[in-house]
């Protein structure tokens, strides 16, 4: 019998947090509390940009960007934000979406699946993803159940589950 697998990626969807973006946009434009704040939120390049003109004003924006995210089922593990900044009269927070294990969160992802997992589950690192495969898919079913159980500081999803 063949050896089933999966991957282990971090990946986020684009247009998922592009639509984070316009919801969060929306409710901007009808707060109360954001009314003459010049409070907006959009993509700046690859990165997202928020703007007020005031710091806790910048920081209700992303706490609203964080809610939207959250409701579309993207992990605020994926965003990485950066402090409020004072450019000129406006407050600026500049966030990126993190995607890809880098190998070093790889190696700790498959140091706990060789120390913690069943035996005869081999993991191997390709690129920005982990892949594991085993004989039985029953312990693949618990290295996932594992992998989710531990608290990373990285967003994992399992993929090709073969």
């Amino acid at each position: 019998m063949a050896d089933s697998s999966f991957d282990i990626v971090s990946k986020v969807e684009r247009q998922e947090v592009a639509n984070a973006i316009n919801q969060a946009a929306k409710e901007i434009s009808q707060r109360f509390d954001f009314k003459n704040v010049g409070a907006s939120i959009d993509w700046s390049g690859e990165k997202i940009l928020m703007q007020a003109n005031s710091e806790e004003r910048v920081n209700a924006i992303l706490d609203v960007f964080q809610t939207k995210l959250i409701k579309r089922g993207i992990s605020l593990k994926s965003l990485d934000a950066g402090e409020p900044m004072l450019s000129g009269k406006e407050y600026k927070i500049f966030a990126s979406i993190e995607e890809g294990i880098s190998q070093d969160n790889a190696k700790k992802v498959a140091k706990v699946i060789r120390d913690e997992g069943p035996k005869g589950v081999k993991a191997q690192v390709q690129g920005d993803e982990l892949r594991v495969t085993s004989k039985s898919r029953d312990d693949l079913q618990t290295v996932q159940n594992l992998v989710t159980g531990k608290d990373f500081d990285f967003a994992v999803q399992f993929v090709n589950y073969r």
